[in-house]
């Protein structure tokens, strides 16, 4: 939220998420993430039982008085008044989801734009077949849950941006394969569509928590390939970009990179998730003053310059 400490406000928000707590005296609190086109902040309800929790869940319109202050580094808001939205209130979840600046139909045209720079069949078939198979949930999704492209449409925001951005190194580098860099961007975070709940209030489903994004689209990759009679080597490294895309293990990739695409598809996933936490940081920060914490980036706080 573009709110700045000290700042009342006085707004219909959406809750994103709702956990319980309880303090260290024994008190049972809720942490609620609210949200509204302009971004989410985190607030506190405390001294709650079963009727707040019932009212306060997940994906409620409510109408918040308090005002922004920090803690720890972070903005919060200090909840004076809360309550649930009425029926005679003009306010959708619609008028409150962030979402990618660009339309998911303009967005999608760009992206297969970079199908016509594949030249291997087996890996443009498997990736256009997969495509094909998530469109809908693909062009509306977020690409995670908090921290980065966490709005609707997100995640093919997300996908087209690093598209860019190979394009860019593979042109700098000509010895990269584009088929193999164009295919794993595409299909790296597709799994996502069976990890997470949707666009709204956004949770990890079953599957995301048991199996994950990853491990969902290797076993998708197998799928495509057997139901198009498709065997040989580019199977195997289509599920190896996937495989190693967060690049280490403790970042949870169940192998490391071993092609010299995957270790770019590493490091452009990285780049594009970082450069879009900081870019929404900064919109929300004056010039010379530091954001707030940003906790994907070691909890560290990033000055904004005076001049343009």
């Amino acid at each position: 939220m573009e709110h700045q400490v000290g700042e009342p406000v006085d707004l219909y928000l959406l809750i994103k998420q709702s956990t319980k707590g309880i303090t260290q005296q024994g008190s049972p609190f809720m942490t609620l993430i609210l949200q509204d086109k302009s971004g989410d902040i985190e607030a506190k309800l405390w001294d709650t039982g079963e009727e707040q929790e019932k009212m306060y869940c997940a994906a409620t319109i409510v109408r918040v008085g308090g005002e922004v202050h920090e803690y720890r580094g972070k903005n919060q808001l200090r909840i004076k008044s809360i309550r649930p939205v009425r029926e005679d209130e003009d306010i959708s979840i619609s008028d409150l989801l962030p979402s990618a600046e660009k339309s998911k139909e303009a967005l999608f045209e760009e992206l297969l734009q970079f199908f016509f720079e594949m030249k291997n069949p087996a890996i443009q078939r498997i990736t256009r077949h997969i495509l094909k198979k998530h469109q809908a949930d693909f062009m509306v999704y977020p690409a995670a849950t908090k921290n980065h492209h966490d709005y609707v449409s997100g995640l093919l925001d997300h996908v087209v941006s690093m598209l860019k951005l190979g394009k860019a190194i593979a042109d700098l580098y000509p010895t990269l394969n584009k088929d193999l860099l164009y295919a794993g961007i595409i299909l790296h975070d597709i799994g996502k569509v069976i990890e997470l709940s949707g666009p709204v209030a956004t949770q990890y489903t079953v599957e995301g928590n048991l199996i994950g994004h990853i491990t969902i689209m290797v076993n998708e990759i197998s799928k495509a390939a057997d139901e198009l009679s498709i065997q040989g080597e580019e199977v195997v490294l289509l599920q190896h970009m996937v495989l190693s895309h967060h690049g280490k293990e403790e970042w949870g990739s169940p192998k490391k990179p071993m092609l010299k695409e995957a270790e770019m598809l590493h490091y452009i996933d990285n780049i594009d998730a970082k450069m879009n936490m900081l870019n929404r940081a900064m919109a929300k920060t004056a010039k010379g003053e530091f954001t707030e914490r940003i906790f994907p980036l070691d909890n560290r706080s990033f000055y904004k310059p005076t001049f343009e």
